[in-house]
């Protein structure tokens, strides 16, 4: 459970299919998000607004020490799913070309789909979004951080 060099001498058992399954109203679906901070942040986000995770082939096990470490404990309360089992109307967030993320109806079930940092979504599963969205950037940054751009999605569709 820690690849510390000094962890602390607390121990948990628990299985992995008594851990929280199921949809919700608001998701993020992570393609091949491979980095497992990313994918415990976006889970400990995900809780934070009562969202649930979907996660594809290819993605970090959300069960894994760096993983569970970055969910600060909100992968025992955040529902995670396969990647095609998210329900709800998809919008890709993509760094640039889709409509600004505030000016989108969030109404109904959502899935936010994210891709990996470097890759991206791609073409094949931007196709099966809805619509397309981007998070406007000043400055000279490219893009956000798949974390960062996840934690602003699930904001803005709560704030909505």
């Amino acid at each position: 459970m820690s690849e510390l060099a000094h962890p602390p001498r607390i121990v948990g058992v628990y299985r992995r299919d008594d851990l929280p399954s199921g949809s919700r109203d608001l998701t993020l679906a992570l393609w091949r998000v491979a980095d497992p901070g990313n994918v415990g942040t976006l889970i400990r986000a995900a809780d934070a607004f009562g969202a649930a995770v979907a996660l594809s082939a290819g993605s970090a096990d959300p069960t894994g020490p760096k993983a569970s470490r970055a969910s600060m404990g909100s992968i025992f309360r955040t529902p995670v799913v396969g990647f095609d089992e998210a329900e709800g109307r998809r919008v890709g967030l993509v760094p640039l070309g889709g409509r600004p993320l505030a000016e989108l109806d969030l109404d109904g079930p959502v899935v936010f789909v994210l891709g990996a940092e470097r890759e991206g979504l791609p073409v094949d599963v931007v196709a099966t979004c809805a619509e397309t969205a981007t998070i406007p950037l000043g400055g000279g940054a490219e893009s956000l951080n798949v974390a960062t751009a996840g934690a602003i999605a699930l904001y803005e569709a709560r704030r909505a």
